[in-house]
């Protein structure tokens, strides 16, 4: 039997996928002459067996025993996120809140024993499923007030556990992550195409509860326009809708459940709307002379209703760092998608606008990934690698991103960049921050920023939460929302606490407390502790 890979405890991707010392050296070598600071002179993650952490405040009961594991490395794994700042403590060996227990149930039965012994004895719960929140979203700072902290990993929910292909839907377990999910479906010849850049690892009820953004730049762009209902465990029984295309009756049970983040209970299957896999593809990429040129073509694009199955811009330098461009354009890639249907003559339609704002492309594919549009995406899958190899390189290297209204982007732009160019300038002694959109709608784009700086080594986090501070705060003033598909988490409450209506805030909690009465999951997340 094949021993299962193990996850890096500190980093993206697994301990078999770590590079020999001299590859990494070669590779900082290479981007620190690309971005122009960094160094060579990596440094080496702090060994999982000389980490020490505090020894378990909780132990589980014994009828729970058998579920338990209490071993380092799963004490470490559970206790951070991917968010720069998690990457950085976890690589130094600072692990200042670890889990006390990781419980991994295999029954929703396990899940409400669990529930019971925490509710008891004032233990946290926090739901845990691939870990790669990047807002501290299942980090188990929790406070004082608990007596332990127990991390649920629902790894075990990974099945494909019925399909539908009479309405175009399947039931899927909450744990499975993007790579189980889809060759389960692919058997079926089917496909949900809900591609966030943590696919490898995340899980299909994270992207539920976290309200994850999928692979459509238009139309379906969040795991939102997916879900057909869902089945979640909390700590007073099951909560669970009735399957149905739609519904006018009353406040949607399922909606509740999008974005709540782990605090009403945890998701352990899901109906989602699938389909057949495209077979039908017609895509470039178009070169602007300026980013905002280029945003009007793309408003134009979304408000005559077109629907790119990709429609993301790049501004130069986002497009040089992602290999995309040369530094002087920015960069559209566009495509559309169909089952069977020829999408050339809508991406012709999409074209004829690009052109009429300048726009320019040398051909078009109706195959493979070319060009820029096969440049930005490997970077985009590479990303959370290549962000490991930055922290051993000495680079701060980070995003954040928000979505806003096409008559409030251009001063949103204008106000966040100069915020965190600024902030760069004042913390790091120069940087920089580039933007691309990720998601378009109709009435707005969802920008996403990538900010690079030359790091202190053992200063980071104090660093990228000054820079955090000036973003979150640019944004909220700008008219932006704090967050479009990152979720809130624990880094996002200050910025989360302005934004949603107080009247709200008051029912949420009153919501919380009727299933959720000893106030154990997820602590600190979108309300309380």
């Amino acid at each position: 039997m094949t021993a299962p890979r193990v996850r890096k405890h500190w980093g993206w991707g697994f301990e078999d996928e770590e590079l020999p010392r001299a590859e990494i050296e070669q590779a900082a070598a290479g981007f620190s002459a690309h971005i122009g600071f960094g160094t060579s002179e990596i440094e080496d993650p702090k060994p999982l067996d000389e980490i020490e952490l505090r020894a378990p405040r909780v132990n589980a009961p014994a009828e729970l025993a058998h579920l338990a594991d209490s071993s380092t490395h799963a004490r470490v794994f559970h206790s951070h996120g991917a968010a720069y700042r998690d990457v950085v403590r976890a690589f130094r060996g600072e692990i200042t809140n670890p889990t006390d227990v990781v419980l991994r149930p295999q029954t929703e039965a396990d899940i409400a024993a669990i529930f019971k012994w925490c509710s008891a004895e004032g233990v946290a719960a926090i739901p845990f499923g691939g870990g790669t929140s990047v807002v501290g979203g299942v980090e188990p700072s929790v406070g004082s007030q608990f007596a332990g902290v127990a991390t649920l990993d629902l790894s075990a929910f990974n099945r494909l556990e019925q399909v539908d292909e009479i309405s175009g839907a399947a039931r899927i377990g909450g744990g499975a992550t993007g790579p189980q999910l889809e060759q389960a479906l692919s058997a079926h010849g089917l496909t949900l195409r809900c591609y966030p850049q943590s696919f490898q690892f995340s899980t299909l009820g994270g992207w539920v509860v976290t309200r994850a953004g999928g692979h459509f730049a238009t139309a379906e762009t969040h795991i939102d326009d997916l879900l057909e209902s869902a089945r979640a465990v909390t700590p007073v029984g099951v909560w669970g809708s009735r399957r149905l295309p739609g519904s006018g009756a009353g406040p949607s049970p399922d909606r509740m459940l999008l974005g709540s983040e782990g605090t009403l209970g945890v998701v352990t299957s899901a109906w989602v709307r699938v389909r057949p896999k495209p077979g039908s593809r017609a895509q470039t990429s178009v070169q602007f002379s300026s980013f905002r040129i280029a945003a009007e073509a793309v408003r134009e694009i979304v408000q005559a209703r077109l629907r790119p199955a990709n429609l993301r811009l790049l501004d130069p330098s986002e497009a040089a760092l992602t290999g995309a461009g040369d530094g002087q354009s920015a960069v559209l890639v566009v495509g559309f998608e169909a089952e069977s249907r020829d999408v050339s003559g809508e991406l012709d339609q999409a074209l004829a606008i690009c052109s009429v704002h300048g726009g320019k492309w040398e051909r078009v594919s109706s195959g493979g990934r070319e060009g820029a549009s096969g440049a930005w995406r490997e970077a985009f899958l590479r990303a959370p690698y290549l962000r490991d190899t930055f922290v051993r390189m000495g680079v701060l290297s980070e995003t954040f991103e928000t979505a806003v209204t096409w008559d409030k982007f251009p001063d949103l732009l204008d106000s966040v960049t100069d915020a965190v160019e600024s902030a760069l300038k004042d913390v790091c002694g120069g940087g920089r921050v580039s933007c691309r959109f990720t998601h378009v709608y109709p009435d707005g784009p969802a920008p996403y920023f990538t900010v690079l700086a030359p790091a202190d080594r053992g200063s980071e986090v104090a660093q990228w939460d000054a820079i955090k501070r000036a973003a979150g705060d640019a944004l909220i003033a700008a008219g932006g929302t704090i967050t479009h598909h990152h979720a809130v988490g624990r880094d996002h409450r200050p910025w989360y606490d302005q934004q949603r209506p107080e009247v709200f805030a008051r029912a949420f909690s009153a919501a919380k407390a009727a299933v959720d009465p000893a106030g154990i999951l997820n602590p600190g997340v979108l309300i309380g502790p």
